[in-house]
């Protein structure tokens, strides 16, 4: 969804960028009692109807809150109340797990962690027949050992939007390199407008479009780590480079997530997902245009983030077959709540292959660009890649760009963090 409003905790940015964090602040956090979402015993609708808990975290756009409880509402099987969490999801989320008192239903990212402390349920079952109509990346995104644990909601591409006016002013071509773009970026800095946006910490949320863009990846499909070698180093420096270059906006008064940065002319080129393009098209008209990042080089690739949200069963809901029953009425068999979800509140990609083929609203301009995009570079998490490993690749990040550190052995320091976490994870 477009940007959200930044909280004391986790932002819905960061749980997009820590697939599974949750698994892990489970592991630290005491169950927790209170208010659970459900209705009293017997619910509004009274008689012998189920009672189910859906915990969402907190969507910043107006009328998502509104359209969750309407989708509940329209259920008949059962009673469904909307908890709707302000704050800290992750860790409110992370207690739930551990409880009876938890949700029934929820969103989140798979995290192997999740699987193997038996917190969610598989829901082959629902997904059987529509398998098909979910793209690779999206199941292999919610898939471990072979069983399909989440149903992807929407799907939330990042990218570089630019002002068209600004780099044709400079003689600019949207850039094909990484090289490029730091000379663009470099270029088009001025007095008075930075680069580029990406981020008030200096660029962390490209580390991963950096390294895809050099032909690595998080994890290797044999689970070893496979952000290291020499092309990953020299992305991870390039990084640098651009920060080095001060070319990079810091300091702006929202973080990338939100489109204030581009909108208000402060950049020449945002990172940003395509939630914003309502809110970057009404300030911005026609002078609007979208690229990936760019590959590394010749031999590289351009890199789409392709983020989301999924719905998943808790194993501890005492009505999992309810909760499943659910799950499947309204992120499989309900079309018209599924396309309002992806499209009436910024724009997303709906998870469903024959949704997003008809979703009219994504059929031209930036939207389109952007789906195409995303269609021919996306990348989505792994959900083998823990917490503590994404701390490990945080820190590396850190050091490389900010600190100009030497890339290797930055990487030399998250890999044995990573193997240490592989080894415990897969023997």
């Amino acid at each position: 969804m477009p940007a959200h409003v930044p909280n004391a905790g986790l932002n819905r940015r960061d749980l997009l960028k820590r697939a599974g964090g949750l698994a892990a602040l489970a592991a630290l956090t005491a169950a927790c009692g209170g208010n659970t979402g459900r209705p009293s015993s017997g619910g509004s609708g009274g008689g012998a109807k189920v009672n189910l808990s859906q915990w969402y975290h907190q969507y910043g756009e107006a009328g998502t809150q509104q359209a969750a409880a309407k989708y509940a509402k329209a259920y008949t099987d059962a009673n469904v109340a909307v908890q709707w969490t302000p704050g800290d999801y992750a860790s409110k989320l992370a207690s739930g797990l551990l409880s009876s008192n938890g949700p029934d239903v929820f969103e989140s990212q798979l995290n192997i962690g999740m699987v193997k402390s038996g917190q969610v349920v598989p829901l082959d079952d629902i997904i059987a027949d529509v398998k098909s109509d979910f793209s690779e990346g999206d199941l292999a995104t919610n898939t471990i050992d072979g069983k399909v644990y989440g149903i992807r909601m929407i799907v939330d591409p990042q990218v570089i939007y630019y002002r068209k006016s600004m780099l044709d002013k400079a003689g600019i071509k949207p850039p094909e390199t990484i090289d490029d773009l730091i000379a663009a970026a470099k270029e088009l800095t001025t007095d008075k407008v930075k680069g580029i946006f990406v981020g008030n910490d200096g660029g962390n949320a490209l580390g991963g479009p950096a390294l895809w863009s050099s032909g690595g990846t998080y994890l290797t499909d044999d689970h070893k780590p496979g952000f290291t070698g020499e092309r990953a180093a020299q992305a991870f420096g390039k990084l640098h480079q651009m920060y080095a270059d001060k070319s990079v906006l810091l300091g702006a008064p929202t973080d990338w997530w939100d489109p204030g940065a581009i909108n208000q002319g402060l950049v020449a080129m945002q990172w940003i997902g395509m939630w914003a393009v309502p809110g970057m098209q009404k300030a911005l008209g026609d002078d609007l245009g979208v690229f990936a990042f760019p590959a590394l080089d010749a031999q590289g690739k351009p890199a789409v983030y392709s983020g989301g949200w999924t719905q998943f069963v808790s194993a501890k809901s005492a009505n999992v077959e309810a909760a499943k029953k659910f799950v499947k009425w309204l992120w499989i068999d309900q079309a018209e709540f599924q396309e309002d979800w992806s499209l009436n509140y910024g724009f997303h990609i709906p998870p469903r292959k024959s949704l997003a083929a008809k979703a009219a609203k994504l059929q031209s301009g930036v939207a389109a660009e952007t789906v195409k995009l995303t269609t021919d570079y996306g990348h989505t998490d792994n959900p083998s890649w823990t917490p503590k490993m994404g701390t490990a690749f945080a820190d590396l990040l850190t050091n490389v760009i900010k600190k100009g550190a030497d890339p290797s052995a930055e990487i030399t320091k998250a890999e044995k963090t990573v193997n240490a976490e592989l080894s415990r994870l897969f023997g």
